[in-house]
């Protein structure tokens, strides 16, 4: 008769084998997911720059990065809600997002950019920041021509955010997201108020110009 314990070796030999399979499938999707960031990133600076078609092909890049980190995780399914994964996905919904409101293009639905909720919500949520950034560049530009339309835009999506009270360990904390969108919005409210105001006063002191010019 042998030991109690004879088993336990090739027990332990299936656990490290598969403990190894899921860590490099970790580490792959790791790189993957630094690598979606990356081209999200990447195209957000690119539309400032109002280089659009540059930001698309990032965008395309992303999308490819997150199709073979999705191929990753097939070894290690229960991967696919860690905080890297929903970082990734973020960033990518939040590049998607911002770049089709700038165009005046539909909001890209998570179910097209195959993403999960809660990172649709953090993408889109992050995204009232960088219209925040467009409108201010507007204004540096002086053009207030979109102003409105993308101020309305974030409205809408914090609207969204608020009505999402859930507990945070469905939403990924959605609640600091939302609270930063509010806060994005009260200043960006305030600027816009002071542009325009500027820009009336402005306009005024052309048109008494005119005025004593002509006399």
């Amino acid at each position: 008769m042998g030991k109690l314990t004879d088993n336990l070796e090739a027990i332990a030999d299936r656990i490290r084998r598969q403990f190894s399979e899921k860590d490099e499938a970790r580490e792959k999707a790791l790189g993957l997911s630094r690598e979606t960031i990356r081209f999200s990133s990447a195209a957000i600076r690119a539309l400032h720059r109002q280089e659009f078609d540059e930001a698309r092909e990032m965008l395309r890049k992303a999308r490819l990065s997150l199709d073979e980190l999705d191929r990753a995780l097939v070894q290690a399914p229960d991967l696919q809600f860690a905080g890297f994964i929903h970082d990734a996905e973020k960033e990518y919904a939040e590049g998607s997002a911002t770049l089709a409101l700038v165009r005046r293009e539909p909001l890209p639905d998570p179910e097209t950019l195959r993403v999960n909720y809660p990172a649709y919500l953090h993408g889109i949520g992050e995204a009232v920041g960088e219209l925040r950034r467009y409108l201010l560049d507007g204004i540096r530009r002086d053009d207030l021509s979109r102003s409105e339309e993308l101020m309305a835009a974030m409205d809408d999506i914090y609207g969204v955010l608020v009505t999402m009270d859930f507990p945070d360990g469905l939403t990924f904390g959605l609640r600091r997201t939302t609270d930063v969108a509010r806060s994005i919005l009260e200043k960006t409210r305030g600027d816009l108020t002071v542009a325009f105001e500027q820009r009336g006063l402005q306009q005024r002191m052309e048109r008494l110009e005119k005025k004593l010019d002509s006399q």
